[in-house]
């Protein structure tokens, strides 16, 4: 895993040598290396990124949690979904498990995924190595962050032509709305998983520290149990939960019955969420091993 992670600062930082050197090496070498053979950001990251990609593709059990649970997990509520009177609130089952199977793609395909990926790279040290090099922190978060990023967005795609044909959910009636909510809910997945970390002691305790958002998330923000059947007191408290917006606005650009007022205060909510987890990470994220 070390030497993956440190091919990727060694293609991120070219020939300007600043491993081991710190950021003032790192000054002194912007001043010998003309512009033209400095790396740019976008090679940084991608370097970065295809780093990462490896060490999940190495993880089996990273790679079924990213791959399979969000795709198996919604037809386990089909029973229960039954039950429910979904044609009186506008919905029909296909619409449903769609968005519970986006809203899934987004708890295990991004969050748990990278919670457990922050808290590996900075137990091993990787993090810290990867900030003495040119590469910057953002970057650093962001590149970690773009395979799984990927994979929840490869996974909305096959879910929404999946249901589309089997289910007969069809193309969404505000397509806009449903591509921001699958937009933001992937953006402020990857913030949550840094801000856990940053909360997270070990590997192993990544696991226990993400399961109350994966449970909140999943009983109170639509996945599970479609909002509209919940009481009406109990409905508007879960519609601030953190990802709630984000599958509110998916579900809304299905059917289409999400008003204008409603879909800006969805709209303010999520974003309000996603300034406070990127205020968390600047703040409380931490680099190195927590003692």
């Amino acid at each position: 895993m070390n030497d993956v992670m440190d091919d990727a600062a060694n293609s991120g930082t070219d020939s300007t040598a600043t491993t081991g050197a710190g950021r003032t090496a790192r000054g002194a070498a912007h001043a010998t290396v003309p512009p033209a053979g400095r790396a740019t950001p976008g090679r940084r990251l991608r370097a970065l990124a295809r780093a990462e990609l490896t060490l999940l593709g190495r993880n089996r059990t990273a790679v079924f949690t990213a791959l399979l649970v969000p795709l198996a997990l919604p037809f386990s509520v089909r029973p229960a979904l039954d039950q429910l009177d979904l044609k009186g609130q506008g919905l029909s089952v296909g619409t449903v498990l769609l968005t519970a199977a986006i809203g899934f793609a987004f708890l295990f395909a991004v969050y748990t995924s990278l919670v457990s990926a922050y808290v590996s790279r900075r137990e091993e040290l990787v993090l810290k190595r990867l900030r003495t090099g040119e590469i910057g922190d953002t970057e650093i978060l962001i590149g970690t962050a773009l395979p799984s990023l990927c994979v929840g967005l490869a996974q909305c795609v096959i879910v929404a032509v999946g249901c589309g044909l089997l289910l007969g959910t069809g193309a969404p009636e505000e397509p806009l709305l449903a591509v921001l909510g699958v937009v933001l809910g992937l953006v402020l997945s990857a913030a949550l998983a840094a801000v856990t970390a940053g909360i997270t002691r070990t590997v192993e305790s990544a696991q226990v520290t993400a399961l109350p958002l994966m449970f909140l998330s999943m009983l109170g923000s639509g996945m599970a149990v479609p909002l509209e059947t919940l009481p009406d007191r109990l409905a508007d408290i879960c519609r601030f939960l953190p990802l709630s917006p984000a599958v509110r606005l998916v579900q809304g650009g299905w059917t289409g019955r999400l008003s204008g007022q409603e879909t800006l205060v969805t709209l303010v909510i999520a974003l309000a969420w996603t300034a406070l987890a990127v205020f968390a990470v600047q703040r409380w994220f931490r680099w190195e091993p927590r003692r």
